[in-house]
């Protein structure tokens, strides 16, 4: 089966054609950074009207890239949830188009599913497994049963981690997006410069639960308080020391998940796992087999769209024209589904 992917969540606009949820066939990512940088984030009135300038363009190349026209399409799989309503509107609209002068079915898919589905186009992974999804808008620790089985065991309560790493990265100016910056800054800073503090949540309902809110709060408005003697202030270890607590923050309860369900495989997805201490710290987890996507997968792509679709649309599952865009996942909660 050939899956057209659609993504136009937030800032990229992607499409992508799969075979049979595993083979990439095409990629294509045209991205938004540079038009949103003076911003130093993501304006939503401009990222829907280039994806409504774009997607046509974009989604003729990945068609042209996999060697094949329209026709041979079986299916198309579209993200409907969460992100940008006006972004996602865009790509449903036109995938409800296509779809319906093709006479093939479509799919909505969430994205969270699909950033924890995107390991398995590189990867043949049993279940079940821990997931890890951790992006600029949410941070979840699961247990993934299947690709539409999640048991979530722990989420942020207030910021995610994603989200902590843009706005002190805007704070100090360090660059944008705040992510790549912040981990290219920190190899040439010492992470023992700031003693920052790691939330307190051992007690009641929190055991898998993470907070960023406190971290960043001592980065940006307590920086002198947490400077350690001999240590200069300087942009490279507020990088350096930042970025290890909050990457330690999370490996801290994914370790604690493990020792909990005795589930010894951690598969990553989102994109802070594309920063190179998450990737070493996950590598490094004792005894555990960890599983993360290439860089072009970790960051909002078309092809885990598509890889997961193929799976709903193989097993009869469908959508209809009635099929809306939503901004939030509410149900992304402890005890989910």
């Amino acid at each position: 089966m050939y899956i057209l992917g659609i993504e136009s969540s937030c800032d990229e606009c992607a499409a992508s054609v799969v075979q049979d949820g595993s083979t990439i066939r095409s990629n294509v990512i045209a991205t938004q950074i540079e038009l949103h940088k003076p911003w130093q984030g993501v304006v939503p009135e401009i990222a829907s009207r280039l994806h409504t300038r774009w997607i046509w363009s974009v989604v003729e190349q990945a068609l042209s890239e996999a060697g094949i026209n329209k026709d041979e399409l079986d299916g198309i799989a579209v993200t409907n949830r969460p992100g940008l309503v006006g972004s996602l509107l865009v790509g449903l609209s036109f995938a409800k188009g296509l779809a319906w002068s093709l006479g093939v079915p479509f799919i909505g898919v969430d994205h969270i599913r699909a950033h924890l589905y995107a390991p398995h186009l590189e990867n043949d992974i049993p279940y079940p497994y821990l997931g890890l999804l951790v992006s600029g808008g949410h941070t979840v620790i699961s247990i993934v049963r299947s690709f539409d089985d999640i048991e979530v065991l722990g989420t942020t309560i207030d910021d995610a981690c994603g989200e902590a790493f843009d706005k002190v990265a805007k704070y100090y100016d360090l660059g944008y997006p705040g992510g790549i910056a912040i981990d290219k800054l920190s190899s040439q800073g010492d992470p023992k410069a700031f003693r920052f503090p790691s939330p307190n949540l051992h007690k009641g309902d929190h055991v898998f639960d993470v907070s960023y809110s406190g971290l960043k709060t001592a980065v940006i408005n307590q920086l002198d308080q947490f400077l350690n003697p001999g240590f200069d202030k300087t942009k490279e270890n507020i990088a350096a020391s930042f970025q290890k607590r909050a990457i330690d923050i999370l490996i801290k309860k994914v370790k604690r998940a493990v020792e909990f369900t005795g589930i010894r495989t951690v598969v990553a997805g989102g994109g802070v796992t594309a920063n190179s201490y998450m990737r070493t710290s996950l590598t490094n987890l004792h005894e555990v087999t960890t599983y993360y996507p290439s860089m072009e997968l970790c960051t909002d792509n078309a092809a885990m769209i598509a890889g997961i679709g193929y799976q709903y649309l193989k097993v009869g599952e469908t959508s209809d024209f009635s099929e809306n865009a939503k901004a939030r996942v509410p149900s992304f909660k402890r005890g989910y589904p």
